[in-house]
């Protein structure tokens, strides 16, 4: 029978039995959902989870399937009014026991990224906080507006004094109109 780990932040590897895969549940508590808000720059954190399971990849390897989902609210981009969001996400992580080295490399050297985007060095635990934090930090909108908001142009100047718009900044808009006026009419 398979063991399921239920509301666990992390999970020992020597726990695991490389014959069978394992279900888990992350669901949050208020003051770890108030930590990610936090650290990812959230208004809030509600209905947070991450559901999945671990199982054997190979003799030494696991590999982490989840779906995660959780509802955020954000600040606008533009007015800073809290903006609502849904997020519902796949989340695949392979954890290798060997990852590729790349201590021997010289400062300037050039490396490869692995072709499995998804490796993840295998430590002693899995830690599925941080793969919720993760997986949620790359899912939620990189730039939230509020619906009906729209950036406006503005203008700073001194008073008394002509403000350069953003046309004015244009700089070949300038020589488009001192070539018109060098150029004589030909005749």
């Amino acid at each position: 029978m398979a063991e399921d780990f239920q509301d666990v932040a992390m999970i020992a590897v020597s726990r695991l039995s490389a014959n069978q895969s394992y279900s888990f549940q992350l669901r949050p508590d208020a003051a770890l959902r108030a930590e990610i808000a936090a650290d990812l720059g959230l208004i809030s954190l509600k209905k947070a989870r991450l559901v999945g399971t671990i199982a054997p990849h190979g003799a030494d390897d696991w590999l982490l399937r989840a779906a995660l989902g959780a509802s955020v609210q954000q600040p606008c981009v533009i007015s800073l009014e809290p903006v609502g969001a849904r997020v519902e996400e796949p989340v695949e992580r392979l954890f290798l026991r060997e990852m590729p080295e790349f201590c021997d490399l010289e400062d300037d050297a050039e490396i490869e990224m692995p072709e499995d985007e998804r490796a993840e060095p295998l430590g002693s635990h899995i830690n599925l906080v941080d793969v919720f934090r993760e997986a949620l930090a790359l899912a939620i909108p990189s730039y939230p507006r509020a619906e009906g908001v729209a950036l406006q142009g503005a203008v700073f100047t001194e008073a008394g004094k002509t403000a350069l718009t953003d046309e004015d900044s244009k700089p070949f808009a300038g020589l488009a109109a001192l070539k018109a006026k060098l150029q004589t009419p030909e005749e």
